[in-house]
């Protein structure tokens, strides 16, 4: 495929132009930001003592080691190279890996680690968003800087997180979008792992839907717990559920090494895309690595970026990843290249900030603009979101996807239009403003945005 072209368009200009308006009229009532206590910081860091600590924050064992050991992987690589062009702020980087093993309240306490023990000036991990629920309050008490590389259900804006994954008009939606213009889809089963990110995300999901004129009864809706390996119940009502005359699909979050299972059932039932397509959300390169693809081939999956992408930039990645891990069939995904961006990122905006101080890099970061791997660039918006096109890619018998649409870049909406509660809200953490859940049409800040 082509390299894709991302413009700032649309709600890209409105994360800096409608939030510029609004803090014009708020300025006065909301006042200038505090800054002191971040210049004072400043002020007092030692730069020249010793490495940048760099905290990586994957499970590397457990339900979701399937997804997130390359993610450890590809940070180390990303650091070494980095450490190849002279580090940064002329000091060297250092990794600090640690294993919360796919346990949420352990992620939290390795978090603490990272931050107050390590004494790292930034933090790339997490995977599922109830790892990162549960490391976010850590990282506002202690200030610290999390880069988060997963597509997520949006409805959270933090000062201290950065969201290089995708927000659902990303990626859900746009997904819907494909198979009821291009396959023609009437009835939908919204299949999920039971946690927050499938929940939350099904939830915009079916007020979409709704909006779109789809009834209640062309619903199905199914959850599983992490690990979950006994499909054929579920595969074999989907079947009946999709055999009502109307076209159907099934739009997948099912997260971790439960992909492996459920994919397997899909094939031992012959229920091929052509009869019943799966869209999926958290299944790429890395999941199907274990799986024979075969009798899989056309049912899709919805991302920002696929390994098949034609790119200069991309096909130098693969290469250098390759030589990094000794395989020449290791494989690339969409999670790794929001790694490869969020990192990129940060070390521009410690570079223009001069400084590892969270609260400076923090503030350096919004508008930093890097390239990405599909030819085109990402911007990191007021809203601590990315600028991202959405690809959708059908699986082949290799176990690469063929990419059948793609958009140009978007900017993502962190608080979705399609929930009333919601609808009204935006981020934006520039100074005067700093709130990550401001209300247009109130004009009021609503607090702590989680």
């Amino acid at each position: 495929m082509a390299p894709v072209e991302n413009s700032l368009t649309r709600r890209q200009l409105g994360g800096f132009g409608v939030a510029a308006v609004t803090v014009g009229a708020l300025g006065a009532a909301l006042g200038a930001a505090p800054g002191t206590i971040a210049e004072a910081r400043a002020a007092g860091a030692d730069e020249a003592a010793g490495p940048i600590k760099v905290g990586i924050l994957h499970s590397l064992s457990g339900t979701m080691a399937i997804s997130e050991t390359t993610l450890k992987d590809v940070m180390l690589l990303l650091i070494e190279e980095q450490n190849r062009k002279g580090g940064l702020l002329g000091r060297k980087l250092e990794a600090v890996v640690v294993d919360p093993a796919s346990n949420w309240p352990l992620f939290a306490e390795k978090a603490r680690q990272l931050l107050s023990q390590d004494k790292c000036a930034a933090v790339f991990g997490c995977w599922t968003s109830v790892s990162r629920k549960s490391v976010l309050p850590v990282f506002e008490e202690l200030n610290g800087i999390l880069f988060y590389p997963v597509q997520y259900e949006g409805q959270e804006c933090s000062r201290n997180i950065f969201y290089t994954g995708a927000a659902p008009n990303q990626q859900a939606i746009p997904a819907v979008d494909y198979l009821m213009g291009e396959e023609k889809v009437k009835r939908w089963v919204l299949a999920g792992t039971d946690y927050v990110y499938p929940r939350t995300t099904n939830q915009i999901l079916q007020a979409y839907l709704k909006s779109k004129g789809v009834a209640p009864s062309d619903l199905m809706i199914n959850y599983t717990p992490f690990g979950h390996s006994d499909w054929q119940n579920i595969v074999a009502q989907i079947k009946q559920f999709g055999s009502a005359g109307k076209k159907t699909a099934v739009v997948s979050t099912i997260n971790g090494d439960a992909n492996v299972p459920f994919y397997k059932e899909l094939g031992n039932q012959g229920l091929r895309a052509t009869d019943i397509p799966v869209v999926a959300f958290s299944v790429g390169e890395e999941e199907l690595a274990g799986v024979d693809t075969k009798p899989l081939v056309g049912h899709l999956a919805a991302w920002n970026y696929f390994m098949s992408v034609d790119s200069p930039d991309n096909k130098a990645f693969i290469e250098k990843w390759q030589r990094f891990t000794k395989n020449p069939k290791r494989v690339s995904n969409d999670p790794m290249e929001a790694h490869y961006i969020g990192f990129n990122m940060w070390v521009k905006a410690v570079e223009k900030a001069g400084t590892t101080d969270p609260d400076r890099v923090i503030d350096a970061a919004i508008g930093v603009s890097v390239p990405n791997l599909s030819g085109g660039f990402s911007a990191l918006m007021p809203n601590h979101h990315i600028t991202k096109p959405v690809l959708i890619g059908e699986i082949q018998d290799d176990g690469q996807f063929n990419v059948v649409s793609q958009t140009p870049g978007l900017v993502a909406a962190e608080w979705s239009p399609y929930v009333a509660e919601t609808k009204d809200l935006i981020g934006d953490w520039r100074a005067p403003l700093g709130c990550g859940n401001f209300n247009v049409k109130t004009g009021r800040c609503g607090g702590a945005a989680k």
